[in-house]
């Protein structure tokens, strides 16, 4: 669905390009601001983004689309650059430091005490913008009412892109690499004048190694508790709305969060990957610039705009289709609870018995599974963005290298809504190792499309902050919690339940290869089935998606994905191999051009766990004139049984001019990861 443009508004904007907000410590950090025209004579809420993806060049082309348009709405749109990012002073030396949200917190308070501002401040974002919104509502400045957070979580550890179920993902390593370019990237001499220079070689020297912090910390240790809003819900006051999408890597925090924030509250789940609802794929996009007006207007201007009369959690009910790594639109129909938990409903129990899931136990089997190291090449992206070619493939190929069980073709239609939950009881032969369970709507001709899966570190059976090796041979009971979702399987489908000790790339591989046995007597699976719902038809459409008119730019070179994967038959060796462009354009305003690339390798060998490693290499470049700037940056991370091993570089050019150049190697014991 193509997105209106909106060039009218009921007030007439002005944009302050470069605002200085000086903080306490005499740290300036720099600030783009949209707000209307006689915001003076007549004041209005502010509503706060604030980012380190560099306003002026990085998200440049999304940021007026939407911060204009809602100053056109009479709201002053403010864009910040966080500390050490952008053209802002300072260094960023790690994501959700105290200082980020210390800083934010003088942001607001000066916000509010402009003479263009009504003294009321919203604050959102998406991702990094939305983990931090609900940081910030941690602290409860005085002024801020209300927050939107999209793509992002409540808990660091459990649900971010480092850990998932104590598995180490390697999108930790690939995110850690882009912020590792990010960082590198110098301010505009146009804003910062001659202080350019100095401001980058300092940044140069003290880039971080993220990775390395990351996976120094593998279990849920204070490192991640600080800025994991779940250690205290009660700290958050202001109004949430949490907003996110099933192909999205970030949608169980919604549903968690709807359930334990002690304030008003709404949840939003569309079928959408990690982007905004109005801009997002899968479709269907939806108005979502509109919505967040009604949420602003109600909280932040005290407007009667029926929003809080709505249902608290509204979804999208996934129809099944047939396995694809895109989808322009995901059939379905939009659903709606009064609260969640939903009260009353009971999930429905089937059993593994014999290869298959039945509604009653059956006679009980040790059942192997023992995956080849390679199981999950075909389930695309831990997050996908909602690129072309993303998204899971036909699940058969590594159906075939796990161990499933189906249920018999549906005589009924089954709708989920929820996270599914399995309980196995299994053995295993060394003390560490994983188990990855994947949930599947299997068609009559066979085809599987993934619904969704779960990971397991089978040593944080019982706790991720002190996990506890397996003793081979000993049987135990552990409950696998798999991604929420809602999902319907038709009548004549079946549903599967595919075990691996596996998930490649996604998660790295445990440190020996070592079969599980799975005793079938007791284990099952919990679907959260759910029946339709008056409430459902009663509805409102959402608005037609639009937004203000976009930067002008001329776009050299389209952003996408490319992904391949190679296998040797002879050697066991496998590698995907995955193409990162970003869009290449000119910005005339600023007179920049941009320019940027990734490329990154996984590589595994069927029956080595040892022979794994996570790959990436970025260049990125920034022209104006005779001003050129490039910068390379390179990160690999392989294993032994024992430890991890980092090695990286950083080299910096001005010109072709080499300014700085820096190495790492970094050796990190495994924790039974």
């Amino acid at each position: 669905m193509s997105i209106k443009t909106v060039t009218e508004f009921p007030r007439r904007v002005r944009v302050v390009d470069t605002e200085w907000i000086v903080l306490g410590d005499g740290t300036r950090l720099a600030a783009k601001i949209w707000l209307p025209e006689d915001a003076v004579q007549s004041p209005v809420p502010a509503i706060l983004e604030y980012l380190p993806y560099r306003r002026r060049d990085g998200t440049v082309l999304r940021d007026r689309q939407m911060h204009a348009y809602f100053a056109g709405h009479g709201y002053a749109s403010v864009r910040v650059d966080m500390r050490g990012s952008g053209d802002s002073d300072g260094l960023l030396l790690d994501e959700y430091l105290p200082q980020e949200q210390a800083d934010a917190v003088e942001v607001i308070a000066w916000l509010a005490a402009q003479p263009w501002c009504s003294g009321t401040v919203g604050m959102m974002g998406i991702s990094w913008g939305g983990f931090n919104s609900l940081q910030v509502a941690s602290h409860r400045p005085p002024a801020l009412k209300a927050i939107i957070t999209a793509c992002s979580t409540d808990d660091r550890y459990a649900d971010d892109c480092h850990y998932m179920g104590g598995c180490l993902l390697n999108n930790s390593i690939a995110w850690a690499s882009t912020m590792f370019a990010f960082g590198a990237q110098p301010p505009d001499p146009a804003v910062v004048g001659e202080r350019w220079r100095a401001l980058w070689l300092e940044r140069l020297e003290n880039n971080p190694l993220m990775a390395a912090s990351w996976i120094e910390h593998q279990h849920r240790d204070e490192f991640w508790k600080q800025g994991s809003v779940c250690e205290d819900y009660s700290r958050i006051t202001a109004a949430v709305y949490a907003v996110g999408g099933w192909a999205d890597g970030y949608s169980n925090a919604i549903p968690r969060m709807l359930a334990n924030l002690p304030g008003p509250r709404k949840g939003l789940i569309g079928p959408w990957a990690h982007a905004y609802p109005h801009e997002a794929n899968p479709g269907p996009r939806i108005g979502f610039l509109q919505e967040a007006l009604r949420w602003w207007d109600f909280w932040l201007k005290g407007k009667d705009t029926g929003i809080m009369d709505e249902p608290m959690l509204r979804a999208w009910m996934q129809e099944s289709a047939r396995p694809a790594t895109t989808y322009p639109e995901r059939p379905g129909r939009w659903i709606a609870e009064t609260a969640w938990p939903a009260a009353g409903r009971r999930p429905a129990i089937l059993h593994l018995s014999a290869r298959r899931l039945a509604d009653r136990p059956g006679e009980g089997e040790a059942v192997i599974v023992a995956s080849s190291l390679a199981t999950g090449v075909t389930f695309g992206e831990w997050c996908p963005y909602g690129l072309a070619g993303e998204l899971p493939s036909d699940q058969r190929p590594d159906d075939g290298r796990s161990v499933c069980f189906d249920t018999e073709p549906l005589a009924e239609r089954i709708e989920i809504f929820g996270a599914p939950v399995v309980t196995l009881d299994l053995s295993s032969q060394k003390p560490a190792a994983m188990i990855a369970v994947r949930l599947e709507d299997v068609a009559p001709d066979g085809a599987s499309t993934l619904v969704t899966y779960g990971l397991l570190n089978l040593a944080h059976r019982d706790s991720h902050e002190q996990p506890q090796p397996l003793v081979p041979g000993q049987t135990y009971r552990v409950a696998v919690t798999l991604n929420d979702i809602a999902q319907a399987f038709p009548r004549g489908h079946r549903i599967r339940l595919a075990l691996a000790t596996s998930h490649w790339p996604i998660a790295w591989p445990s440190p020996e290869l070592g079969a599980l046995t799975v005793f079938t007597q007791k284990s099952t699976l919990a679907l959260p089935v759910r029946a339709p719902s008056p409430l459902d038809a009663g509805l409102q459409d959402f608005a037609e998606p639009e937004q203000a008119a976009p930067e002008p730019h001329t776009i050299r070179k389209l952003g996408g994905r490319n992904r391949s994967v190679t296998e040797d038959p002879m050697t066991g060796d496998v590698t995907v191999t995955v193409y990162r462009e970003r869009a290449s354009y000119h910005l005339p305003a600023i007179d920049l051009d941009f320019d940027a690339d990734t490329r990154e390798h996984y590589r595994i060998n069927e029956a080595d766990p040892s022979a794994a490693s996570a790959e990436t290499r970025s260049t990125w470049k920034l022209a104006r004139g005779d001003w050129r700037i490039r910068t390379e940056t390179a990160t690999r991370v392989s294993c032994t049984p024992t430890e991890f091993v980092i090695n990286a570089s950083l080299d910096a050019f001005e010109g072709e001019e080499k300014v700085a150049g820096r190495l790492w190697e970094k050796k990190i014991p495994r924790q039974l990861v």
